[in-house]
This record gives C-alpha cells, sequence and structure tokens, in this order.
C-alpha cells in the first residue's frame, strides 16, 4: 500500500524543476523524497538513501498532503522581529521635518545616533541605533552623512578676544598666562 497519494504528471514536473532550480537544498531534499516515494520506494528506502529519519519522511508526507508543495517550503532564519516599528513612522517623520537646530541641537542635519537618542527621549523606550538602521534599511529612507557641526557665533567674541590680546600682551614671568586646560599644572 503506498504511503502517498498518486501525484499528477504536472505537478511531479514541476517538483523536478524546483528540484534543479531551488537554491535550498532541504526543499530539494524534501521533494526528492517525495518523488522516490511516488515511483514505489519505501519510507525505509527513501530514509537511508536521502540520510534522513523516517519520521522526517512521514512528516513530509504529511506537509504535502496538509499543505501542498508549498507546505514543503523552508521556513526564513533566524528569530522573528520583536520590535513592530511601524508606529515609529509618523515620529520619525515629524522629526525630519524640523531640523535638530529647532530642537535645541547644534547640528544642522539628523545623524542616526541623534534620531535614536531624540526617540527614546519622547518616547521613553530604549532602542537602540543598529535597530533603526535595520528599520530605515527595510522601510526605504535614504539619509546622508551628518554634515560636519558649526557652533552657532559668539555675540561676546570681539570683547573676550580683546581681553585674551590685553592678557598676552602684559604677560611676564611673574604673572604667565594660562589656557584653563593647563591650570591644574603645579609650577
Amino acid at each position: 500500500m503506498p504511503i502517498i497519494t498518486s501525484i499528477p504528471r504536472n505537478e511531479r514536473r514541476q517538483m523536478k524543476k524546483a528540484i534543479q532550480k531551488t537554491r535550498d537544498k532541504n526543499y530539494a531534499r524534501r521533494l526528492t523524497a517525495l518523488l522516490m516515494l511516488h515511483e514505489g520506494s519505501t519510507v525505509s528506502h527513501v530514509s537511508r538513501t536521502l540520510h534522513c529519519s523516517r519520521s522526517s519522511v512521514n512528516r513530509w508526507v504529511n506537509w504535502l498532503t496538509l499543505y501542498g508543495l508549498e507546505g514543503l517550503k523552508s521556513l526564513p532564519a533566524g528569530r522573528p522581529a520583536i520590535w513592530n516599528l511601524a508606529p515609529l513612522l509618523s515620529v520619525i517623520s515629524f522629526l525630519l521635518q524640523h531640523s535638530p537646530q529647532h530642537l535645541g541641537y547644534l547640528r544642522s542635519r539628523w545623524s542616526l545616533e541623534l534620531i535614536t537618542l531624540k526617540i527614546n527621549e519622547i518616547l521613553n523606550i530604549s532602542l537602540s541605533q543598529s535597530t533603526l538602521y535595520r528599520y530605515f534599511c527595510r522601510a526605504g529612507i535614504v539619509w546622508r552623512r551628518a554634515a560636519p557641526t558649526l557652533k552657532l557665533p559668539d555675540p561676546e567674541y570681539d570683547e573676550k578676544m580683546a581681553k585674551i590680546s590685553e592678557a598676552l600682551s602684559n604677560a611676564s614671568g611673574e604673572h604667565p598666562v594660562l589656557y584653563e586646560d593647563e591650570v591644574d599644572i603645579n609650577l
């Protein structure tokens, strides 16, 4: 008594073509096992030939019966995504409509680090830069590298430079001029 129901000719042809073209060799192995069973091989012979257990062959027959050829395809590798980042799209679009300078930062463009920091601050979550990077790639969001930041001009710059010039002109051995980062040096 055959373990597998009769497979129509066009479906067998489709299976043979899939075996040749697929890059997923486990899928090809499952299809080969089912074709061997259809040709009259026993489950034990198929399992010995393909180096798999009899229970695996029986499971593949069950998958074919329940789901058809689609049920034999391999699942994607890795674990599924935990974060559902679709709700973040509105927050990200809001942030991208404004420059970081509108929100009190010195930068003229958004960087991945700055967007992550701002999203974590707004939504009180702990989203990493790599997660946001993967989401941007998946969502098709394109960005450029952040430009170097220029400080805003200091309104008291001229006064400060005048004081520094005066201090340097009056410098002597008794009254040396030191920069702030040199103050802790023991002379």
